[in-house]
């Protein structure tokens, strides 16, 4: 009964390799004849003299034996190569849908050094151990100022997402500004494109100057069914901010300007799209949040795609005929017959 459930089950893996065979054992058959005409060289040289020059030593070997040898090398390789398969295997895989977009706020008051060595630095590091956390989703990264530039597009490459954080900084964006609700914009672009089941967007920024549109972008990303978390970077007290031309920059009575963190609009906004603010020192949670399938965890939807799953595939037997082709090519290797 196994037996012939298991020739009910016989197929070829890559049944395209059998379209070379008949072709092969035309050029076999081809090639038999060819040496039974000894190459022709019965035309120019004496029968007698042919004899002696036949390296068989014209004992009258049968020239079609290495022909029947190299057909069946042929067919055999050909066989192997068309995937002989009449078992299956199961291995064990991870089923994930999640795809997020990272959104790095570098403009001007992220050089502010009331985190050590800065707050882009300190950004930097949070979103190096949200990486951590990714897994087998996408990630993709966006970095704004007065415009939004997607850094990387998503990607389950997370080793190239990390190589990029160092260089991003507030110094390399081509104008100074802090409009967040073109990078929110431009994360649900990337996130429309993406075919998962759990979406979110992840903003680390010290604020934002485009409260209105910000808040309106975050309600887009809700009814697009995107999950918004926003990490603030920076102190209440804050830092002098740094000014382009070098030093700090100076308000109408030329005091310092002071760039503190205001925790309210950020937690509003979290709320607009559904999602939570949090601090630096939430990352660590965050990330094993994320990791387990983020806060609907504890979901039917949640479970099912981050639990092990078994694939089955056929089992390509290919490799039992590779004993009979050595057999073959051993046999070809005849003194006198190639």
């Amino acid at each position: 009964m196994a037996l012939s459930a298991g020739l009910g089950d016989f197929h070829f893996l890559r049944p395209a390799w059998l379209l070379a065979l008949p072709l092969l054992l035309a050029l076999a058959v081809w090639l038999a004849r060819r040496r039974a005409r000894d190459g022709d060289w019965s035309q120019l040289i004496d029968a007698e003299l042919l004899n002696a020059l036949r390296l068989d030593g014209g004992g009258g070997v049968s020239s079609r034996a290495p022909w029947i040898w190299l057909a069946l090398a042929w067919s055999v390789a050909v066989v192997a190569l068309a995937g002989p398969s009449w078992q299956q295997d199961t291995a064990p895989a991870f089923r994930g849908s999640a795809a997020w977009v990272l959104v790095m706020d570098l403009s001007p008051s992220m050089a502010a050094t009331d985190l050590s060595p800065d707050r882009a630095t300190r950004a930097r590091y949070a979103l190096d151990d949200l990486l951590g956390a990714a897994h087998d989703a996408r990630v993709g990264l966006v970095a704004f100022s007065a415009e939004p530039y997607t850094v990387a597009p998503l990607t389950r490459d997370v080793a190239t997402i990390r190589a990029l954080l160092p260089p991003l900084a507030p110094d390399i964006m081509p104008s100074p500004g802090d409009r967040l609700a073109p990078a929110l914009q431009r994360a649900g672009e990337l996130l429309g494109k993406a075919a998962a089941d759990r979406r979110r967007t992840i903003v680390v920024t010290d604020g934002f100057s485009d409260p209105a549109a910000a808040f309106a972008a975050a309600g887009a990303l809700r009814e697009q069914g995107v999950e918004l978390s926003v990490i603030g970077v920076g102190t209440p007290n804050g830092a002098p901010l740094p000014a382009p031309e070098g030093g700090f920059a100076r308000d109408a009575q030329g005091r310092p300007q002071l760039a503190r963190l205001d925790p309210a609009p950020l937690r509003s906004l979290a709320s607009a799209a559904g999602g939570r603010y949090i601090g630096l020192s939430d990352v660590a949670a965050l990330s094993a949040s994320l990791a387990q399938g983020g806060p609907r965890a504890g979901s039917a939807d949640a479970d099912a795609a981050g639990d092990a799953v078994e694939l089955e595939h056929w089992r390509d037997g290919g490799y039992w005929l590779l004993p009979m082709l050595l057999l073959c090519a051993a046999a070809l290797a005849r003194r006198g017959w190639l």
